[in-house]
Protein backbone atom coordinates (compact mmCIF):
# COMPACT_ATOMS: atom_id res chain seq x y z
CA UNK A 1 0.00 0.00 0.00
CA UNK A 2 1.37 3.35 -0.99
CA UNK A 3 -1.33 5.83 -0.04
CA UNK A 4 -4.46 6.52 1.95
CA UNK A 5 -6.40 6.45 -1.33
CA UNK A 6 -5.26 2.89 -1.99
CA UNK A 7 -6.39 1.85 1.51
CA UNK A 8 -9.77 3.50 0.93
CA UNK A 9 -10.11 1.69 -2.41
CA UNK A 10 -9.35 -1.66 -0.76
CA UNK A 11 -11.88 -0.90 2.00
CA UNK A 12 -14.57 0.04 -0.52
CA UNK A 13 -13.89 -3.07 -2.59
CA UNK A 14 -14.16 -5.27 0.49
CA UNK A 15 -17.38 -3.56 1.61
CA UNK A 16 -18.86 -4.10 -1.85
CA UNK A 17 -17.91 -7.75 -1.63
CA UNK A 18 -19.72 -8.07 1.70
CA UNK A 19 -22.77 -6.58 -0.01
CA UNK A 20 -22.74 -9.42 -2.55
CA UNK A 21 -23.67 -12.03 0.05
CA UNK A 22 -27.01 -13.70 -0.44
CA UNK A 23 -29.18 -14.25 2.60
CA UNK A 24 -29.47 -17.89 3.62
CA UNK A 25 -26.58 -18.91 1.34
CA UNK A 26 -23.71 -20.63 3.07
CA UNK A 27 -20.56 -18.63 2.51
CA UNK A 28 -16.99 -19.77 2.16
CA UNK A 29 -14.81 -17.37 4.13
CA UNK A 30 -11.27 -16.54 3.05
CA UNK A 31 -9.45 -14.73 5.85
CA UNK A 32 -6.08 -13.03 5.44
CA UNK A 33 -3.95 -12.22 8.50
CA UNK A 34 -3.30 -8.48 8.39
CA UNK A 35 -1.49 -7.81 11.67
CA UNK A 36 1.86 -6.03 11.57
CA UNK A 37 3.74 -9.28 10.95
CA UNK A 38 1.45 -10.23 8.08
CA UNK A 39 1.66 -6.82 6.44
CA UNK A 40 5.45 -6.79 6.79
CA UNK A 41 5.59 -10.24 5.16
CA UNK A 42 3.47 -9.22 2.16
CA UNK A 43 -0.13 -9.93 3.16
CA UNK A 44 -1.54 -6.79 1.54
CA UNK A 45 -0.80 -7.91 -2.07
CA UNK A 46 -2.15 -11.36 -1.19
CA UNK A 47 -5.41 -9.85 0.13
CA UNK A 48 -5.74 -7.68 -2.98
CA UNK A 49 -5.04 -10.61 -5.33
CA UNK A 50 -7.59 -12.83 -3.57
CA UNK A 51 -10.26 -10.14 -3.49
CA UNK A 52 -9.74 -9.25 -7.16
CA UNK A 53 -9.78 -12.90 -8.28
CA UNK A 54 -12.95 -13.73 -6.34
CA UNK A 55 -14.73 -10.73 -7.87
CA UNK A 56 -13.39 -11.33 -11.42
CA UNK A 57 -14.37 -15.00 -11.34
CA UNK A 58 -17.81 -14.20 -9.93
CA UNK A 59 -17.47 -16.42 -6.86
CA UNK A 60 -20.52 -15.04 -5.05
CA UNK A 61 -20.39 -17.79 -2.41
CA UNK A 62 -16.89 -16.64 -1.32
CA UNK A 63 -16.20 -13.74 1.02
CA UNK A 64 -12.66 -12.40 1.39
CA UNK A 65 -11.98 -10.64 4.69
CA UNK A 66 -9.05 -9.68 6.86
CA UNK A 67 -8.23 -10.33 10.48
CA UNK A 68 -5.56 -9.38 12.97
CA UNK A 69 -2.92 -11.67 14.37
CA UNK A 70 -3.40 -15.37 13.70
CA UNK A 71 -0.51 -16.22 16.03
CA UNK A 72 1.89 -17.91 13.63
CA UNK A 73 4.11 -14.97 12.68
CA UNK A 74 6.90 -17.10 11.22
CA UNK A 75 4.46 -18.45 8.60
CA UNK A 76 3.03 -15.13 7.38
CA UNK A 77 1.37 -14.24 5.10
CA UNK A 78 -1.37 -16.61 6.25
CA UNK A 79 -4.68 -17.30 4.50
CA UNK A 80 -7.39 -19.37 6.16
CA UNK A 81 -10.29 -20.86 4.22
CA UNK A 82 -13.43 -21.83 6.11
CA UNK A 83 -16.03 -23.74 4.15
CA UNK A 84 -19.37 -24.72 5.68
CA UNK A 85 -19.25 -28.28 6.98
CA UNK A 86 -15.52 -28.69 6.36
CA UNK A 87 -12.38 -28.36 8.44
CA UNK A 88 -10.55 -25.02 8.24
CA UNK A 89 -7.56 -24.98 5.88
CA UNK A 90 -4.60 -22.77 6.77
CA UNK A 91 -2.28 -21.71 3.95
CA UNK A 92 1.11 -20.30 4.93
CA UNK A 93 3.88 -18.23 3.36
CA UNK A 94 1.47 -17.07 0.68
CA UNK A 95 2.24 -14.88 -2.31
CA UNK A 96 -0.19 -13.41 -4.85
CA UNK A 97 0.84 -16.17 -7.28
CA UNK A 98 0.21 -18.93 -4.74
CA UNK A 99 -3.09 -17.25 -3.87
CA UNK A 100 -4.19 -17.50 -7.52
CA UNK A 101 -3.42 -21.21 -7.47
CA UNK A 102 -5.49 -21.58 -4.30
CA UNK A 103 -8.40 -19.74 -5.93
CA UNK A 104 -8.30 -22.01 -8.99
CA UNK A 105 -7.67 -25.29 -7.19
CA UNK A 106 -9.39 -24.88 -3.81
CA UNK A 107 -12.16 -22.33 -4.26
CA UNK A 108 -13.20 -23.32 -7.79
CA UNK A 109 -12.27 -27.03 -8.08
CA UNK A 110 -12.61 -27.97 -4.40
CA UNK A 111 -9.10 -29.45 -4.06
CA UNK A 112 -6.90 -28.30 -1.19
CA UNK A 113 -3.42 -27.24 -2.34
CA UNK A 114 -1.58 -29.33 0.25
CA UNK A 115 1.90 -28.03 -0.56
CA UNK A 116 0.97 -24.57 0.80
CA UNK A 117 -0.84 -25.68 3.96
CA UNK A 118 0.35 -25.42 7.53
CA UNK A 119 0.47 -29.22 7.65
CA UNK A 120 3.09 -29.25 4.89
CA UNK A 121 5.69 -27.11 6.73
CA UNK A 122 8.27 -28.65 8.99
CA UNK A 123 7.42 -27.36 12.46
CA UNK A 124 10.36 -27.63 14.82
Amino acid sequence: MKSLEELKAIREKMQNQVGLRSEGEEQTRVVVGMATCGIASGARPVLTALSDAVMQKGLKHVTVTQTGCIGLCQYEPIVEIMEPGKEKVTYVKMTPEKAMEVVDQHLIRGTVVDKYTLNSVDIK
